[in-house]
């Protein structure tokens, strides 16, 4: 009797232990979808690709400018703040361009190297751009990505989804696939030496 209750708790933990590797598996492939279909386009849309130096050349505050939150923004999404202007001499090529924060800012503003946050305070957004014009100024070097394939004569600070991020976006779908492999693979070695048992 104690050996068919041992036996019916044994095959329940299986069960379970299988189900939660199936789940693991399943929503790390979810996970791979996600990522496959919002962060990866954007990576390999990107053109600003190699790494260099850039050197400040001027940074001026231009009178305010408006901008829409995006594509078919209406009236009320659309924002006054002062504009960034930020040239550099791009070390690469010797070029004097215009820097811009990351993708987006190009795509968002292309008059302007920085836009703010529409949910931000007046004051504050002119406070900061200026500490940003400020920092510029102050450190005159600094490394910038830069289209190696000439399409585009602008730089960015910082990309959007460096190799990096990407990896990092990866590694816990990547760990939990490992994971719920494993446990499979547990569950059937499991199986496999009780078939064993029972016939010896």
């Amino acid at each position: 009797m104690l050996g068919k209750k041992l036996v019916t708790a044994q095959k329940r933990g299986e069960t379970r232990a299988l189900c939660l590797g199936l789940g693991m598996v399943a929503c790390s492939m979810m996970m791979y979808f996600f990522i496959g279909i919002t962060i990866v386009p954007f990576y390999t849309k990107s053109v600003w690709t190699t790494e260099t130096v850039c050197k400040v050349l001027k940074a001026d505050i231009k009178d305010k400018v408006f901008c829409p939150n995006g594509e078919g923004s209406e009236d009320e999404e659309i924002f006054p703040y002062p504009c960034l202007q930020v040239w550099v001499n791009l070390t690469a090529s010797g070029q004097e361009v215009m820097l811009y924060q990351t993708e987006d800012t190009l795509e968002r503003n292309p008059k302007c190297s920085y836009v703010p946050d529409k949910l931000e305070n007046s004051k504050e957004v002119k406070a900061r751009i200026e500490t940003i014009a400020s920092n510029f100024k102050k450190y005159q070097t600094f490394p910038c990505y830069y289209d190696p394939g000439g399409t585009q004569t602008n730089v960015i600070l910082s990309r959007l989804y460096p190799s990096k991020g990407l990896l990092f976006a990866f590694l816990w779908p990547t760990l939990m696939f490992t994971g719920g492999c494993l446990i499979i693979v547990l569950v059937k070695i499991s199986q496999y030496v009780s078939v064993l048992s029972a016939w010896q």
